[in-house]
């Protein structure tokens, strides 16, 4: 009977020091904020269509804000440069987390003159990935974030 009790007790600390060690989502969320402030997300984005890859291609985000709103609701203030035009556009998304990873929700956001996206990125260890899918088509993308 003494194993199975220092196995019970052994269980039930590590159980207890796993959640001592987990962040808190208010650390987490300021991890979140200082990864993506001031940020740019570089790196390569393919289309998908019926079911092939597309060629990669270059693809850059600047970032120059991000500010939580209320729950799960933020606002990534995005640097876009675009047909002689240079805006920085608030861009409402979701993030949640799986685990300790943010993953940043983008559901049905009109682009004038491009259609309307959503997508979904992953963001960890100062690397992105993720999909993406507009009217009829859709991809993947993937890089790193840097300062």
């Amino acid at each position: 009977m003494k194993p199975t009790l220092i196995l019970l007790a052994t269980a039930i600390l590590s159980l207890a020091a796993s959640a001592a060690d987990k962040p808190s989502a208010e650390a987490l969320e300021a991890k979140f904020i200082e990864t993506m402030t001031a940020a740019t997300m570089a790196g390569r984005w393919c289309s998908i269509k019926d079911g092939v890859l597309g060629p990669e291609k270059a693809d850059k985000y600047t970032i120059v804000s991000v500010a939580k709103v209320s729950g799960d609701a933020w606002v990534i203030n995005t640097r876009i440069q675009y047909n002689k035009q240079d805006i920085v556009a608030p861009i409402p998304v979701k993030v949640q987390w799986a685990g300790d990873t943010p993953v940043i929700i983008v559901d049905q956001i009109p682009v004038p003159g491009g259609g309307t996206y959503s997508a979904r990125v992953l963001i960890h260890g100062g690397t992105y990935a993720g999909t993406w899918s507009g009217t009829n088509y859709g991809g993947l993308l993937n890089g790193i974030i840097t300062k």
